[in-house]
């Protein structure tokens, strides 16, 4: 009976007071109250062992390196010292040039592009005649007559002693080489305005560090974690141009290139490579500010130890073009790389344009001519996968300048060859 007058007594109050059910004043209240999180999002701890606070480390990092100025993000680059391979541009390591070119993801085209094919041609004798003139006739019998004049300078006016062993190519080919450069630039200038901006570099330092592929520490502390394997490259040209804009691309940047990557699925130690630990080096041969920033074309001496008639008469002629093309390749992608770097571009924020370059290797009497075009840095397996873009090389085999020297004469001078040197030295950036 209590009970009974009890509810009656709470529906009459409810019925009075407008009270007709709770849940209403609590639906009212709710849509009032803007849905805001109150607390921090959860991340992973800084110092855990897990997966998930490896990512978020790692994902700082790269924000990092993105948001940093250039000196800046070559610092962070650079500051992880551990053991690297070691790439050594000149090397008389059998297939170097397909391991190379598997290291830096290049794609070689033989010949050259389409810019140089006819000046490559009349070089070869092929068509010689309908070759195209890069430049009047009168300055190429100016250039000529000085390179016949250079030849003779070190082969006869000149009286050498006998120089040491395996010191050739410094007593006779480098001062050659220098003043055939540095005279043929000066007699272009006319004819090539940004040669009067270039800055000539004698025996520069170039380097280049990077990332390609993966391993598992095989022993240590560390042993059985995934580790990206780190190579470097520590190139010294002969002399090298660096200019103040960049020379117009080859191809477009997401050209589809018929030639394939060679793919190498053996560790760099068979090549034979060697892992050392010390400062890692993005460098192209001078400091950030430069207003030469961009890379032109190198000139690289072969080794004392590169005989061309040797290995012809041991029956390794193939080699020749083996060793020349690994050089190529080594030395084009760590300048152009450095020269990418340098504008602010690396693995995690990959190119938006191309970088180009060429070089000229020479033993002094024989040329091979190479350009090179930088379309990816993304090496690393993670930015690797899905990445059809591939950096691509040109090059020609060994060409002979000249066949000899006669007293105060020079034998076969090769037209053809001298009017490739010059088109590669005319080449130009594109007007802005």
């Amino acid at each position: 009976m209590a009970a009974w007058i009890g509810s009656s007594l709470v529906s009459t109050l409810k019925q009075r007071l407008g009270f007709t059910s709770c849940r209403v004043i609590h639906s009212e209240a709710l849509s009032s109250v803007k849905n805001e999180p109150v607390y921090p999002a959860v991340v992973p701890s800084w110092t855990a062992e897990s997966k998930s606070a490896k990512r978020r480390r790692l994902d700082e990092y790269f924000n990092k390196i993105r948001s940093s100025e250039v000196n800046d993000k070559l610092r962070l680059l650079t500051k992880n010292q551990r053991k690297k391979y070691v790439v050594h541009p000149q090397t008389f390591a059998i297939n170097a040039d397909r391991w190379y070119q598997h290291l830096t993801k290049t794609a070689y085209l033989p010949g050259l592009p389409e810019k140089f094919t006819a000046a490559a041609a009349g070089a070869t004798g092929q068509n010689a005649t309908t070759t195209p003139s890069v430049i009047d006739d009168q300055t190429f019998s100016e250039v000529r007559s000085l390179v016949c004049h250079t030849i003779l300078q070190e082969n006869f006016y000149l009286k050498k002693r006998k120089p040491f062993l395996d010191r050739s190519q410094e007593h006779f080919v480098a001062p050659f080489l220098s003043n055939l450069v540095s005279n043929i630039i000066r007699i272009l200038a006319k004819d090539n305005p940004i040669l009067l901006e270039s800055s000539l570099d004698f025996s520069p330092d170039v380097n280049f560090y990077w990332l390609r592929g993966e391993r598992i520490i095989p022993r240590g502390h560390r042993s059985g974690r995934v580790e990206p394997i780190r190579f470097q490259i520590d190139d010294k040209p002969h002399c090298q141009i660096r200019i103040p804009r960049q020379l117009p691309e080859f191809l477009p940047l997401e050209a589809n290139v018929s030639a394939e990557v060679p793919v190498i699925g053996y560790a760099p130690d068979l090549m034979p490579m060697f892992r050392k630990q010390y400062d890692n080096n993005i460098f192209i041969g001078s400091k950030v500010g430069d207003s030469c920033r961009y890379g032109h074309t190198q000139f690289h001496l072969v080794q004392d130890r590169y005989h061309r008639d040797r290995l012809i008469k041991a029956g390794h002629a193939e080699r020749i073009e083996e060793g020349l093309k690994a050089n190529a390749i080594a030395s084009l992608f760590a300048w152009t790389g450095a020269q990418a770097v340098y504008q602010g571009f690396w693995c995690m924020e990959d190119l938006t344009r191309p970088f180009v370059s060429q070089a000229v290797i020479t033993d002094g009497r024989y040329f091979s001519f190479f350009c090179y075009q930088l379309n990816t840095l993304a090496l690393t397996v993670q930015t690797d996968t899905g990445n059809p873009r591939r950096n691509v090389s040109w090059g020609t085999d060994s060409l002979p300048l000249y066949e000899g020297v006669s007293g105060d004469r020079v034998v076969g001078l090769d037209d053809g060859v001298l009017r490739l040197l010059l088109q590669f030295l005319l080449n130009r950036p594109q007007p802005t």
